[in-house]
């Protein structure tokens, strides 16, 4: 029997759609608020705006950009211990950057993992 790799893009296109619908709600964690403030700043808004910041963002990106393992590694950060972490890269057109998010959805609520321009491995 052939096992199918996970996440499916049936998944993946779920998993956006519940990220969506959850920042547009406000309801919206972050596991490092420093790092995500410095690397607001580097990518140029306001961490004040992540809101509309990732609504933008979550519009653009799709299945065919996921950059996660197969399967979904899990979490050990305290507040999303055991949730799958989906990660995405794709060149954004808000940006004109490369950007790499990481996030998942708990009980409702968006929790971003990392948010930053990609950074090529050397």
């Amino acid at each position: 029997m052939k096992t199918v790799a996970r996440p499916s893009h049936h998944e993946l296109n779920r998993k956006l759609t519940q990220a969506r619908d959850a920042v547009e709600s406000g309801h919206i964690g972050v596991i490092n608020p420093d790092a995500a403030a410095e690397d607001a700043q580097e990518l140029g808004y306001l961490f004040e705006d992540v809101k509309e910041f990732l609504s933008g963002l979550l519009m653009e990106v799709g299945p065919q950009h996921y950059a996660g393992g197969r399967p979904p590694q899990k979490s050990y950060e305290e507040e999303i211990k055991g949730c799958e972490l989906f990660a995405f890269r794709w060149k954004s057109r808000i940006l004109d950057e490369e950007v790499y998010l990481k996030f998942t959805v708990k009980e409702g609520s968006f929790w971003l993992v990392s948010l930053h321009k990609h950074k090529k491995r050397t």
